[in-house]
């Protein structure tokens, strides 16, 4: 593992932290797995890196993938005694998405989640779709098209201003 020292570091950790910020998530590469939100824990343990990853779901079939360009990439940094866990309690939430990440999501062509976690009950109990701005004009005349998108974690949408279809990160 590579030594850092925490004298001549604020925090030891953060060349980890830097390290992961560069692994991009497989399935929307524009957002690094650190602004996703799915780097739970990262912290040492005697000699040993531990870092922690929550899947967007339990069933992610990503999830794998990102534990191996984890591994990957923290030895390519020079962190070779890390270990990688997931972590599945509590669940991940699209609130853990950072403003970084929202942002990238929308210059990608996928709208962000909307509001929070919190106010997601009384959208499911309305059973109404939730007002989705277009990520392409900025209009919120949008219809959703399938509940489901490109991934489960998406749905799929069209702009009635300017026509294009787009995914929607489902806040969850």
């Amino acid at each position: 593992m590579r030594a850092v020292s925490i004298e001549s570091a604020a925090d030891p950790l953060a060349p980890v932290w830097a390290c992961l910020s560069q692994v991009p998530d497989p399935e929307i590469p524009v957002v690094s797995i650190v602004e996703l939100g799915i780097v739970r824990d990262v912290c040492a343990q005697g000699d040993e890196l531990v870092v922690s990853i929550t899947p967007t779901y339990s069933g992610c079939p990503a999830t794998s993938r990102i534990m191996l360009d984890v591994e990957q990439a923290l030895r390519e940094g020079g962190f070779s005694n890390a270990k990688v866990q997931r972590v599945i309690a509590p669940p991940w939430t699209t609130d853990w998405i950072t403003e970084a990440g929202r942002q990238k999501l929308k210059r990608y062509g996928i709208a962000p989640p909307q509001g929070s976690v919190q106010c997601i009950g009384a959208l499911m109990r309305a059973k109404t779709p939730a007002r989705v701005t277009c990520p392409r004009c900025g209009s919120d005349d949008t219809q959703e098209v399938s509940r489901f998108g490109s991934t489960p974690c998406k749905a799929s949408y069209q702009c009635r201003t300017c026509l294009e279809p787009f995914d929607y990160f489902k806040p969850f």
